[in-house]
């Protein structure tokens, strides 16, 4: 667990990095075992609430149930809710992201979906992605609204507030936010310059069948 810990804690100091997150916003979890209950992934690790991730050290790092308890000298993240809701759904959900970067979150407050105007939209599991419905921060409402816009999708926006995505492990999650905030400044231009032509649906689904079967393959 501290080295699962250590990897969060990194993970999130390459969000910041990156450009994804500034400051206390945003929150990284990943899938975990409580101690003595190995093979269970009956809970996850999740950055504590209102803290710098410049400063986090491994016993900040909060370990929650998916009942909704948790252990730990630290609160966890407002947004919990969302984490363990798509731990719960999803079972391929190794880690999940949330930040509040730039483009995604201008995106997010004019609670656009996102076309296919390029075919790396396919990255995240259909022709489109979408935008959730706007629900106040850290309630059930707001992760009922992420769940349902990322019904088929590993990633969504939400209305107002920024993006959402989970990978199979903290590594993917992290190459997911990274991708989906450079689709949104992708596609942010390309409006600026008038309106984006988009991908057929005949055209999504080729590129779909060929995702099945991307990168380094088993």
């Amino acid at each position: 667990m501290p080295e699962l810990c250590q990897k969060l804690i990194a993970t999130a100091r390459r969000m910041a990095a990156s450009g994804l997150n500034r400051g206390t916003a945003g929150n990284l979890s990943v899938r975990a075992e409580a101690p003595g209950e190995t093979g269970t992934g009956n809970g996850f690790l999740i950055t504590p609430s209102g803290m710098d991730y410049a400063v986090l050290q491994p016993e900040d790092i909060v370990f929650m149930r998916l009942d909704g308890t948790y252990t730990g000298q630290r609160k966890p993240s407002s947004e919990w809710r969302f984490h363990r809701d798509l731990y719960t759904a999803r079972p391929e959900a190794g880690a999940v992201l949330h930040a509040h970067s730039p483009f995604a979150t201008s995106l997010a407050c004019l609670r656009r979906d996102i076309p296919p105007f390029h075919y790396m939209i396919a990255r995240f599991g259909g022709d489109s992605l979408r935008c959730a419905s706007y629900a106040t921060f850290g309630t059930q409402a707001l992760s009922d609204a992420a769940l349902a816009a990322m019904a088929g999708r590993r990633a969504c926006l939400l209305a107002n507030h920024g993006m959402l995505v989970f990978g199979n492990d903290l590594d993917q999650a992290l190459a997911l936010g990274i991708e989906l905030e450079t689709l949104c400044e992708q596609y942010w231009r390309a409006c600026q310059l008038g309106t984006p032509v988009l991908l057929d649906a005949a055209e999504m689904a080729r590129v779909l069948e060929k995702f099945g079967g991307y990168g380094q393959q088993a």
